[in-house]
């Protein structure tokens, strides 16, 4: 057995929702470095572009598509686009989100319920239900990556609705995995801990510059490795659970958080 081989995406085509910066970005370049081509997604395309130079100037083609994954008419016109150029989708990484958003049960409207459940997980789930099809239609299966949170795990005050998100997110991918599994389709999750990303730091912008960064490097100080996560540290994950070196694995969902679990959470 080719170790190099067993973590090849050669011949692949992936499609990364938020793909224009953090962890879809850092994912996004990542499976071209390994051989894929690559479709990403996100609202604005002057945010996708800088990435989609990024792809091709490692020799792989890259198809942008500016969309809302949160609303549910766009999501065809996406797989449909992406079909149309590469012929054939075999990886989804449901990476797009909204961020946390600080309300308690008794601050919370239902606006803010729809938006971040309407985005994290109806966006997650109905965008899964069009990819798949096209696998099943295709016959050689595929992997479905999702991305949850360690809030999913353990909720903070004042965050509650996304907590549930990234719950739902967790059940959604082992009731998929379930269904998807007689058609070769593989799903799993990444439950990221805290991480910089323009989402985790846009928490912090009310704060003057200096003050940002020190409270970042005090939460980091709260993880048994000593630090918050960038979004490369999920790569290595994302690239298993990509590839035909996690052939074997369905249903699970993988925190990568430096520890924090251990004892319990922030």
């Amino acid at each position: 057995m080719e170790i190099s081989k067993l973590f090849s995406l050669e011949n692949k085509t992936a499609l990364v929702t938020g793909g224009s910066m953090g962890i879809g970005r850092a994912t996004a370049l990542a499976f071209a470095d390994a051989g894929a081509d690559v479709a990403i997604v996100s609202r604005k395309m002057e945010n996708l572009a800088p990435v989609a130079e990024e792809i091709k100037a490692k020799g792989k083609r890259c198809l942008p598509v500016a969309a809302h994954v949160g609303r549910m008419d766009q999501l065809p016109a996406i797989v449909e686009q992406v079909v149309a150029e590469f012929g054939q989708i075999d990886i989804l990484v449901n990476n797009a989100a909204t961020s946390p958003a600080y309300a308690t049960i008794f601050e919370a409207q239902e606006k803010l319920w729809d938006s971040i459940i309407g985005l994290n997980l109806k966006g997650l789930y109905f965008l899964s239900q069009a990819v798949a099809r096209v696998m099943e239609e295709k016959g050689a299966g595929g992997s479905i990556i999702n991305v949850s949170s360690i809030d999913g795990f353990a909720p903070q005050a004042q965050v509650g609705i996304y907590s549930i998100s990234k719950a739902g997110v967790n059940m959604a991918t082992r009731s998929m995995a379930l269904e998807l599994a007689p058609h070769k389709i593989r799903v799993n999750a990444i439950a990221p801990g805290a991480t910089r990303t323009k989402l985790f730091e846009g928490l912090f912008a009310f704060l003057p510059e200096d003050e940002r960064e020190k409270q970042i490097q005090q939460i980091g100080q709260a993880f048994p490795l000593g630090r918050v996560a960038v979004p490369d540290d999920m790569v290595g994950l994302m690239l298993y659970l990509a590839s035909d070196a996690s052939a074997y694995m369905t249903g699970q969902v993988v925190a990568v958080e430096g520890g924090v679990l251990l004892h319990g959470g922030l």
